[in-house]
């Protein structure tokens, strides 16, 4: 019955730290593209062909990024 109890706990805390990785790695993940869109934001492009050249140099990254993590 102990065992049972501590590898409860185990699974537990196992779980918890799995969570909290999780989370970092997505909020890791959110703070590099806000800071990507944000560098298009503050652009002062002069006209809306260079925002949209930009755009689709970030979707291919983030199509890039997608492939090499499927790899794996």
């Amino acid at each position: 019955m102990a065992s049972m109890d501590s590898s409860n706990e185990f699974i537990k805390a196992y779980q918890e730290r799995f969570e909290k990785k999780m989370k970092e790695n997505e909020i890791a993940l959110l703070e590099h593209w806000k800071a990507q869109l944000d560098k298009i934001a503050s652009m002062r492009p002069e006209s809306i062909a260079s925002v949209q050249i930009q755009i689709k140099k970030m979707a291919e990254m983030m199509a890039n990024r997608i492939k090499i993590l499927k790899k794996d």
